[in-house]
């Protein structure tokens, strides 16, 4: 467990996944019914991008940095920067969301959250960040393991029928992890088959996603769908050149509305030739 978010917070990875976060929970509160979210590896949930571990790497520079500067108009692109914005307002203008953040931002009073996260730190900053926000739960324990317990979700005497499962391990294993990612999926929708799932990756030379895609697509949901940025060529195996989203289940014309975000987004933190960004279908809707 050496890694810690806080050198990573704001780069163009935390762009793309946090873009895609917030126009899931807005399409899944666009109903009334309550929801309930997962987020597997949380982290410390707020990050400040002037502390030393986000100055040491500069990431954020590439990242969020260029976003806010150039301001985009692009509407899942705005609604990022709106909250981001919401974000410093509240707690500092260095201030940094990390995703129980976001989702504590954008979903509602009847929906529920559990965040997870192993290292005893990290889970203790995170605890405290949300200790009056009774919406929320923080488990100090294993995201992979979580999924067994905590699925399918129950508060009291509500069952959630809808909702939203986030998976963001940090691949210290490298493409080792994509076997545990793979494995909590087909467990997960075994027990809760009607959620939407959104594991983030990251993509050094993409050729070698090939075989996470294909198993990917075997996985027993609806559709899946891949979207993708790259702000390089992925010509090295030795930094990551781009990320990817992997969702399973994902809301109605979501393709659409990404497929639009990326181009804008390619534009803005692209750093040389191979930027680009991608949307396809690995399973399609019936």
């Amino acid at each position: 467990m050496n890694y810690r978010h806080a050198f990573h917070a704001g780069n163009h990875a935390d762009v793309l996944k946090h873009v895609a976060l917030l126009a899931l929970c807005d399409a899944l509160t666009a109903k009334p019914a309550p929801l309930f979210a997962l987020d597997t590896h949380a982290g410390r949930g707020l990050y400040a991008l002037d502390a030393d571990a986000a100055r040491r790497t500069g990431e954020a520079e590439g990242g969020i940095g260029r976003l806010l500067a150039e301001a985009p108009r692009q509407p899942l692109l705005r609604r990022y920067l709106d909250a981001v914005r919401a974000c410093r307002l509240a707690h500092g203008r260095a201030a940094y969301p990390g995703s129980p953040w976001l989702l504590a931002h954008a979903l509602r009073e009847q929906d529920r959250i559990a965040a997870c996260e192993l290292h005893p730190e990290e889970a203790d900053v995170l605890r405290r960040h949300f200790a009056a926000d009774p919406r929320m739960a923080v488990h100090e324990r294993d995201g992979y393991a979580a999924l067994k317990a905590l699925l399918p979700p129950r508060t009291g005497a509500t069952r959630y029928a809808r909702g939203l499962v986030l998976i963001d391990p940090p691949y210290e294993a490298q493409l080792d992890e994509f076997d545990a990612v793979l494995g909590a999926l087909r467990d997960a929708l075994a027990r809760w088959p009607q959620a939407v799932y959104a594991v983030w990756y990251p993509i050094k030379l993409r050729r070698a996603l090939r075989p996470f895609h294909r198993r990917a697509a075997a996985l027993p949901a609806k559709s899946a769908l891949v979207a993708e940025l790259l702000v390089r060529a992925d010509d090295s195996p030795l930094r990551m050149n781009g990320s990817g989203l992997l969702l399973l289940n994902p809301p109605w014309q979501f393709d659409a509305a990404l497929r639009a975000a990326l181009p804008a987004l390619a534009r803005v933190l692209g750093e040389g030739p191979g930027a680009g960004g991608e949307v396809r279908w690995l399973v399609a809707p019936e």
